[in-house]
């Protein structure tokens, strides 16, 4: 039976870096978070594309946007009047953690209306870098086809590859992009190479 880590090796050889979370600036990350939800992310491309034009992409551009015109800006996300609401929610919060010296929990992230595990974890590792392995449907899949692990829960599987696995904020920012390009069947494969099939 393969390990975490083994495996982690093999989906680094087959599709390389990822490079992944692309955005331009930590806010970016967070509401790339919030818009990916129910979405693939070519629409969040759209939504935060037509958020930097209007020069909203910031705190204070998100706040100070009426409802309806956020909306607008984001309607290539899906649910757009309830991530808009949702949106200004995490701006606050998120405006709250720069105004102090210590990182976000994530029990507070959990707090705000609208923000899951998968969101939260996101946000944590990917913005602020903090050890958070984020599990996703692709994670359980990757773990099922690989006689991997098999949990009840989202922790259930948070937990096993957290303890799996070095704690390292750069190895859990690739593997789970990696396990995200291997869901999709995306990545450039190199001839020669083992595939890791999905």
């Amino acid at each position: 039976m393969p390990s975490a880590l083994s495996l982690y090796r093999l989906l680094l050889s087959v599709y390389g870096p990822q490079h992944w979370w692309p955005a331009e600036s930590q806010f970016e990350v967070v509401v790339g978070a919030l818009l990916t939800q129910n979405t693939n992310w070519r629409n969040v491309e759209k939504a935060i594309t037509n958020l930097k034009c209007a020069g909203r992409l910031s705190p204070v551009g998100i706040l100070k946007t009426r409802n309806a015109e956020l909306e607008t800006l984001i309607r290539p996300s899906g649910f757009y009047r309830q991530k808009a609401v949702r949106l200004k929610l995490l701006t606050r919060k998120y405006s709250e953690i720069l105004g102090r010296d210590s990182p976000p929990t994530r029990e507070e992230l959990l707090e705000v209306k609208g923000v899951g595990k998968e969101t939260a974890d996101s946000i944590l590792l990917y913005a602020f870098g903090l050890p958070y392995f984020v599990i996703d449907a692709y994670t359980k899949r990757f773990c099922a086809h690989h006689h991997l692990y098999e949990g009840k829960g989202y922790d259930d599987y948070r937990v096993f590859f957290e303890s799996s696995l070095p704690q390292s904020v750069p190895l859990y920012r690739e593997y789970h992009a990696l396990i995200v390009a291997w869901g999709k069947g995306g990545g450039k494969r190199s001839e020669g190479k083992q595939k890791v099939k999905g």
